[in-house]
């Protein structure tokens, strides 16, 4: 028995997307389907697992949303807008901008006339047990792992991640693979964490490189871009207009925040693309 599928991916970071009635045909429960559906091996292959939701009273609609692993996800920028493409290009939603219910709230995607889309993924959050972080200072932590002490900034974009800052002589890919699995299971976060390791080129541009929590390297994330530039902005060395580079492609940032409005939100902007559309032997 087959199943359709759909292959999508934003700066590289690549989801498999399935519809409810399909994922009802599978047999498996979501989280064993993600496992197998992302397997690089033996599966498609992805970094995540989206099945939309319609059935929803207070958004337009919603998404269940899986980690490789089979873990479950609050929240995810560049499935967000391959999300939204995905359901407005199927008449699922009759509106190029329009809400969708997550684990981390209501998110609101935007797709542009060139094809990008534009998501309000909300505000940041500050507060350490809301992170979840259990140090009562969150920002300019310092956390020690095998040889080295690294000192960074824990930020929920509705799931949580640890911002490093590094000198642009470091290899941020290097780095992320060494000590980003062991940061993401550190006793400071108990729900584990994303950990990203950023260089600075400019006040408006920057380079990232991502451990994702439930799926490891990753060529893109977009919470993580966003959890980035709001850490910059706090620290005063970024603009909030801000470029994003990533292993896979690039997104851009807009937080008009600072240290006294912190309360404001956070907009992605990349692209969403198809890959290709299948059948998937069960």
């Amino acid at each position: 028995m087959g199943i359709k599928v759909t292959k999508m991916q934003g700066c590289g970071n690549d989801f498999v997307i399935v519809d409810y009635l399909e994922y009802q045909k599978s047999g498996f429960e979501m989280s064993e389907l993600a496992k197998k559906l992302c397997d690089r091996h033996f599966g498609i292959g992805a970094d995540g697992l989206i099945i939309p939701n319609t059935n929803v009273e207070d958004a337009d609609i919603g998404w269940f949303f899986y980690n490789s692993d089979g873990s479950t996800a609050q929240m995810c920028g560049n499935g967000m807008r391959c999300f939204a493409k995905y359901v407005f290009d199927r008449k699922m939603v009759d509106k190029n901008e329009f809400s969708v219910k997550t684990l981390a709230g209501i998110i609101s995607p935007h797709i542009l006339e060139n094809g990008e889309v534009r998501v309000n993924m909300s505000k940041p959050i500050l507060i350490p047990e809301r992170i979840p972080f259990l140090p009562n200072d969150n920002m300019n932590y310092k956390i020690a792992v095998k040889n080295m002490i690294f000192e960074g900034s824990a930020i929920s974009m509705g799931n949580p991640h640890f911002v490093i800052f590094v000198s642009p002589s470091e290899d941020l890919l290097e780095l992320a693979k060494e000590y980003g699995p062991l940061i993401e299971v550190a006793e400071e976060f108990p729900e584990k964490t994303n950990v990203e390791f950023i260089k600075i080129n400019s006040t408006d541009k920057i380079e990232l490189c991502v451990w994702e929590r439930g799926c490891g390297i990753t060529l893109a994330c977009g919470t993580g871009a966003c959890a980035s530039v709001v850490a910059g902005v706090l620290k005063g060395c970024l603009r909030n207009s801000v470029d994003v580079k990533l292993l896979g492609g690039k997104v851009h940032i807009d937080w008009a925040g600072d240290k006294i409005n912190t309360y404001r939100d956070v907009f992605l902007t990349g692209p969403a693309e198809y890959v290709f559309e299948a059948v998937f032997q069960i």
